[in-house]
């Protein structure tokens, strides 16, 4: 208890040797699991809280206005929100209940995305959580694009990521669904236009809207549209060559989009 606190903030929330449940109660908490990365950090408050045989036992809610926040954003604020007290970022792996002179809303006003209209024809969550490894990918539901799924798969797998497509995956009981959630999670989104695909351009449109990094194939130029055409976008043959070039050229976009 009180560890990576401030003696004299610290004193402020205790009794003697015991520590003020009463006015802790009052502060808005962030719930974290250890690590630096990827774990998920909630907001919530504490409702209820006692001590018992040298314990804390408390209950707790999440606060459902508030968006799941990751560690990794957490400790890239870390200063700001004084959770580098340790050079061995002890403050992230050690159970305690820390207590800091931070206003906790004004932060997460300052940092952390607002709500977001809801759309009427399929769902999105209030707020984004993206998942830093996975690649999603748009492409017809063609068999005659396996080989070319599979060059896109091994430009991902090269980099660290997953690919998926929506067809892998049936969270929902329609289609559009899983694809705007696909899309949603999303690091980067593949998005091949040839043959003009309608669905494929559907989902581009998708993609672009939730401010995606969006990378664009066709097999001819003459399948990007002209809206799209001023954007960069990778041309490829469907053939064993051409699709080696697919992979080294997405790749390449892929790190430096991720910053690798």
């Amino acid at each position: 208890m009180f560890e990576f606190t401030d003696t004299a903030l610290a004193e402020q929330f205790q009794i003697g040797n015991s520590p003020d449940l009463n006015k802790l109660l009052r502060l808005p908490c962030l719930f974290i699991s250890e690590g630096i990365r990827e774990e998920v950090c909630r907001v919530g408050t504490i409702t209820s809280a006692r001590i018992a045989n040298g314990e804390i036992r408390f209950e707790y809610l999440i606060d459902p206005d508030l968006p799941p926040l990751q560690n990794s954003f957490l400790f890239e604020h870390r200063i700001r929100l004084d959770m580098d007290r340790h050079k061995y970022n002890w403050d992230w792996s050690r159970n305690h209940w820390a207590v800091k002179d931070i206003d906790l809303y004004r932060f997460l006003l300052q940092n952390v995305n607002p709500r977001r209209q809801k759309p009427t024809v399929f769902v999105i969550p209030e707020h984004e959580t993206i998942q830093a490894q996975l690649l999603a990918v748009m492409i017809p539901f063609d068999a005659g694009f396996d080989p070319v799924y599979a060059a896109i798969n091994q430009a991902s797998t090269n980099c660290g990521l997953v690919a998926r497509r929506a067809d892998e995956i049936w969270e929902a009981p329609g289609i559009i669904q899983d694809v705007v959630s696909l899309i949603d999670r999303a690091r980067v989104v593949v998005c091949d236009l040839s043959n003009r695909n309608p669905n494929v351009l559907y989902e581009a449109g998708i993609a672009h809207t939730l401010g995606r990094e969006v990378i664009i194939i066709a097999q001819t130029e003459h399948d990007v549209p002209f809206d799209l055409r001023y954007l960069r976008h990778i041309r490829y043959l469907n053939n064993s060559e051409g699709l080696a070039a697919l992979t080294v050229a997405i790749q390449d976009r892929v790190q430096t989009i991720i910053g690798h």
